[in-house]
């Protein structure tokens, strides 16, 4: 990869691309252009962007492919009455250098950004699909859970006190503290809204009597808030920030991490429970893309069977590089290599980030179903009467973990307790 690829470039005024228009932007960077080969008029552009935010395009030449991914000054999934800053892009790109240097096999190849654009280009990821898309589909990816724990543990610990200095830490910190704009809708859209009658929320038919329960609910709404206290205030480690299975990109033997717009300093927690509770949310839809009733239950427990998966390659990763900085006397400033009792220090420090993980995991499934952004899971099942079935059971153990999170002190409690 050139330097010249990965260079920012601050030269051209914002204006949102087209199908029509990318081709031209791509041509002005004979770096991109040698990668797709051809002239611009051989380039198949397609606009691919299915998320709330962003535009999206997947560029096709004789030679190669580009994804070429651009913010709009406004949420797409609303318009523009409800506007957000560009520079998300920016975070974004911050984010996957860092999440490159930690964990470079699970996140795509960077090769071009343009600040002003708020655009990116990056590799294509082919044939890769979504993770969501394909767990509805009843596809098994053998090695995704593996990856997952590697890619928290690598990117968590890598961006933490226990492996940066206490001062490197700090600029990081304040390098991601300015974005704002989207922390704010996880504080609006996570912590807040689900619990009363905001005007974003919708739901499926069927769920009215449990959200109200959850809206009435006071020890509910105040362990939401002491969540939400942690989110706030609790600046652990660099975090993807909107860490769902729509975020990840898989084959059966390679698994892509993508979109991390939302990033911020915060629980390590929050990225483990977002991805924990996205999991939960498939298992939990299954019944309702089953052509026959417990026809998707093999499926169901091959994706509850993934969760404990992403937690002990977590613990045993996050375990092994802690160690691992003890023996050669480096990393950061927290439980330095002179300090005894390692061994009982990571057990505690795994102990508060399963309590936290919990309690986001689910936060994170009550947002998808009584809030504004729902998910393809549960909204791509036709018959409206399984669907609310399906996310009934799927509240009542959020609703569960989140209120009794000391009632899981393992993830194999934590599975044993799912009924799907």
């Amino acid at each position: 990869m050139s330097t010249q690829s990965l260079r920012t470039v601050e030269s051209n005024p914002y204006r949102a691309l087209t199908p029509q228009t990318v081709p031209d932007y791509l041509t002005a960077y004979p770096d991109l252009a040698v990668r797709l080969g051809g002239k611009k008029n051989a380039w198949d552009v397609k606009e691919v962007g299915d998320g709330n935010l962003n535009l999206v395009f997947i560029v096709t030449g004789p030679e190669g492919k580009l994804c070429v991914k651009q913010a709009l000054p406004y949420v797409r999934l609303i318009g523009e009455s409800w506007p957000l800053p560009l520079s998300r892009a920016h975070f974004e790109y911050a984010t996957l250098q860092i999440e490159t240097k930690y964990a470079p096999k699970y996140v795509p190849a960077l090769y071009h950004h343009n600040a002003d654009m708020a655009l990116t280009v990056m590799e294509c990821l082919s044939p890769h699909i979504i993770l969501r898309k394909g767990l509805i589909k009843g596809i098994k990816y053998p090695d995704v859970a593996k990856h997952l724990g590697e890619f928290l543990a690598h990117t968590l610990y890598g961006t933490s006190n226990l492996n940066l200095p206490a001062a490197e830490k700090k600029k990081n910190i304040a390098r991601f503290a300015d974005n704002t704009a989207m922390c704010k809708i996880s504080e609006d859209l996570i912590f807040d809204e689900p619990y009363y009658q905001a005007s974003n929320n919708r739901h499926t038919k069927g769920l009215e009597d449990i959200a109200q329960e959850f809206q009435e609910d006071a020890a509910l709404k105040n362990a939401a808030q002491d969540m939400k206290w942690k989110f706030l205030n609790h600046a652990e480690a660099l975090l993807h920030g909107d860490l769902h299975t729509g975020s990840v990109m898989v084959t059966e033997t390679d698994t892509r991490v993508i979109d991390p717009e939302f990033a911020f300093y915060g629980p390590m927690g929050f990225d483990i429970g977002a991805i924990i509770g996205n999991f939960l949310l498939a298992a939990f839809a299954q019944e309702g893309h089953a052509e026959e009733k417990g026809k998707r239950s093999h499926h169901a427990a091959w994706i509850l069977a993934q969760i404990p998966v992403i937690w002990e390659t977590f613990t045993t990763t996050f375990t092994n590089l802690w160690n691992k900085r003890d023996a050669i006397h480096s990393g950061g400033d927290v439980f330095a290599p002179h300090v005894a009792g390692s061994d009982e220090a990571i057990q505690k420090r795994l102990h508060a980030i399963w309590n936290d993980t919990l309690g986001f995991a689910g936060m994170k499934m009550i947002r998808r179903i009584l809030g504004l952004a729902h998910v393809e899971d549960f909204e791509s099942i036709e018959d409206v009467t399984a669907r609310a079935l399906c996310e009934r059971k799927a509240l009542t153990f959020a609703r569960s973990l989140l209120l009794n999170r000391d009632d899981y002190p393992s993830v194999k409690s934590l599975i044993e307790r799912v009924e799907v």
